[in-house]
């Protein structure tokens, strides 16, 4: 079969396009003021943007949209991506009898489980096909039947069942990772174009390259790959992101959750220094979350204490060429990767921005040494293993820095400091960030640059830990208590920064920043509904205290919690989708919000989840016609012979994750 090209040139033209509407609208000015942001900044696109109708919470067990908005579910886990394979179904769960020793083989042609994640990547000059990459982030409870009690119990009955079927873990190996596929649009919509020539799964066992500045390092060597350059599989995929030139960026994020036996070795003689430095500040657990660790050694820290140190990176997947294999790229830093989401610079290099997913950790910025070329593919093919990396200072009078993340004699980031190369500072990346003096945010997960303004938007999703005290935390000693840019104590509600690169420029080493949403409910009688953007003191705010960019109708906004991943329309229309605790508002759900115009801050619920589920993804078609969204773990809380939620199957059937397409009833673009 001959192979499609897929046409980037959509991707690059939406990158580069906002420098012409910058320099007409003057935003993002060189003293760090942030600009105006009224009607005078309102685009052509933002004019013409479609409104909707607000939904309400609900606790429903379905799926429920704005009117005017249809879905369908496009492909779900278990749907079979090859021709000849019946799949695995939601009645298949209902027992075990699918869990045989083949069931690693025909998962490897499977979609995954809990899928997150999404980019799509346009066939040339066809608005009705692309290339699907999705990440598959981890296995739960809701998959294996006969759980019961609690989660330690059920704990326990999947440590039994592993012991009794040790085929489990291979098979939850290749229900991780990635999936590759190929979709059409047709009358009726979405669909699969099964064992297409680019369909394939990557898992965890899928043989990657190790690239970048700790490549054949000390510490990544194991006694599998003596060399530190090749790995096996990536897993705990949670959010990503897209280069210029078409590959997709996938985030390895709680990694540390499927290795065991950490305790047993740091107390052993085995325990190295260097090795357990760079544990310190990302510790590992003793009992394993997924049990891998008593089938699989690599997962065994008391026999591979530094398998785990070859996880925790942005891999690169080329979705046209499934022959390549992935590349870990370590010159973005080792840390719990949320998604990885790139912007061009003034000079035409690659930024991409990062957010390291755990309460009180950082944000960051690697900008390439060298400049993308939109005419040779091929030669942008390493441009992530060279240049520098950064992490984010924000200061309390609204301005920041990037604090290079460099390996220098003569810096912080030296022998003395106990960082004797630049793959220690990658490998070491969190403490690396604490000697700099970065400042801890409140879970960064996505941090999306606008390519229509260039503005970055970084979803914080909460941290109900923050307390007016100072004490250890995670391998260090830090101050609990709200800062500036974190300035709610137990943020259970989570909230958006705003940022702005000095001469709006994706190089620049400072730049402006402001809250730009306090996530919470409106409708709370206890919550003030703020509107001035002094009024967001650090310390002097309560958990329901709420701000929507300034905007002044509280009738007018939707509640929301936990702001998780997000997305951008053609318009320039910022999108959020939410991982919340029901109990906060109500089921999980996706959100739309003009960042510029009048309507700044307006933020419209279009989408509710059903029970249990989280919201990822967030990816639109070029011709914002289509969004792609993934709904993840619905029916969280239930098991399968108990379940509390049947989305999308029905009929009393257990839950299962899907990928599901958004479009207006009438075919316009969102």
């Amino acid at each position: 079969m001959t192979r499609k090209a897929v046409y980037f040139g959509a991707l690059l033209e939406q990158r580069l396009s906002r420098r012409g509407f910058l320099a007409a609208s003057g935003a993002a000015a060189a003293t760090g003021a942030l600009p105006a942001l009224g009607a005078g900044a309102q685009t052509t696109h933002s004019a013409k943007a479609k409104s909707y109708a607000a939904l309400a919470p609900s606790l429903e067990d379905t799926l429920r949209l704005s009117p005017g908005l249809r879905s369908q579910v496009v492909v779900g886990f278990g749907d079979p991506l090859f021709e000849g394979d019946p799949g695995l179904t939601t009645r298949d769960l209902r027992t075990l009898e699918w869990l045989d020793r083949d069931a690693a083989t025909r998962q490897e042609r499977r979609f995954g489980t809990n899928n997150d994640a999404l980019a799509f990547f346009p066939m040339r000059g066809r608005r009705d096909a692309g290339l699907l990459c999705v990440n598959h982030e981890y296995v739960d409870e809701l998959v294996f039947a006969g759980l019961s009690g609690s989660e330690s119990d059920q704990a326990r009955q999947v440590a039994a069942m592993i012991a009794a079927r040790p085929q489990t873990v291979a098979w939850m190996q290749a229900a991780h990772g990635v999936s590759v596929l190929e979709v059409r649009r047709g009358m009726r919509g979405w669909r699969v174009v099964r064992g297409a020539s680019a369909t394939r799964r990557i898992t965890a066992n899928t043989p990657m390259e190790i690239s970048g500045p700790a490549r054949g390092a000390a510490l990544l060597r194991t006694s599998a790959d003596p060399t530190g350059t090749r790995v096996l599989g990536t897993f705990a995929n949670c959010a990503g992101g897209k280069t210029p030139w078409g590959t997709y960026l996938t985030a390895e994020e709680n990694i540390q959750d499927y290795f065991g036996g950490a305790r047993t070795w740091a107390g052993s003689a085995d325990a190295d220094e260097a090795t357990t430095r760079a544990h310190r500040r990302w510790p590992l657990r003793e009992r394993s979350a997924y049990g891998w660790d008593t089938v699989d050694p690599r997962f065994d820290v008391r026999r591979e204490p530094r398998e785990a140190l070859r996880h925790g990176w942005i891999v690169e997947i080329d979705p046209q060429d499934p022959t390549m294999a992935p590349r870990k790229r370590t010159a973005l830093g080792r840390f719990c990767h949320e998604g990885a989401n790139t912007i061009l610079t003034k000079d035409g290099r690659v930024a991409a921005y990062m957010g390291d997913d755990a309460k009180f950790e950082y944000v960051y910025k690697f900008v390439s040494r060298d400049r993308f070329d939109p005419k040779d593919r091929a030669a942008n093919r390493d441009l992530l293993d060279h240049g520098t990396l950064h992490v984010a200072r924000f200061d309390a009078d609204g301005r920041g820095e990037w604090l290079p993340l460099v390996h220098d004699e003569r810096g912080p980031l030296n022998s003395a400091a106990g960082f004797a190369s630049q793959a220690e500072v990658v490998i070491r990346c969190r403490e690396a960030a604490d000697l700099l003096g970065a400042t801890p945010m409140d879970r960064p997960e996505d941090v999306e640059p606008s390519p229509v303004t260039g503005r970055v938007y970084m979803a914080l999703t909460k941290n109900d830990s923050r307390a007016p005290e100072r004490r250890d935390f995670m391998g260090r000693n830090i101050d609990l208590g709200p800062n500036a840019a974190n300035p709610r104590p137990k943020n259970d509600f989570g909230h958006i920064v705003e940022l702005i690169e000095d001469g709006d420029d994706a190089s620049s080493l400072r730049f402006a920043w402001n809250v730009f949403l306090l996530a919470g409910d409106p409708r709370d009688g206890a919550a003030r509904f703020l509107t001035r953007a002094e009024d967001l003191a650090a310390g002097q705010l309560a958990r329901e205290d709420v701000y929507f960019a300034g905007y002044a109708d509280r009738g007018a906004v939707s509640p929301i919690a936990c702001p998780d991943n997000l997305g951008f329309d053609p318009s320039g229309r910022l999108w959020v989708v939410t991982d919340a605790d029901t109990r906060l508002i109500g089921n999980n759900g996706c959100f739309v919000v003009p960042t510029i115009g009048p309507d700044r801050g307006r933020l419209t619920q279009v989408l509710s989840a059903p029970v249990g589920a989280e919201v990822c993804g967030c990816e639109f078609t070029p011709d914002g016609k289509t969004l792609f969204l993934s709904i993840q773990h619905p029916g969280e809380g239930g098991t399968v012979d108990a379940p509390v939620s049947h989305w999308p199957d029905g009929g009393g059937l257990p839950a299962r994750s899907a990928v599901i397409a958004v479009s207006r009833e009438d075919g316009a673009p969102l």
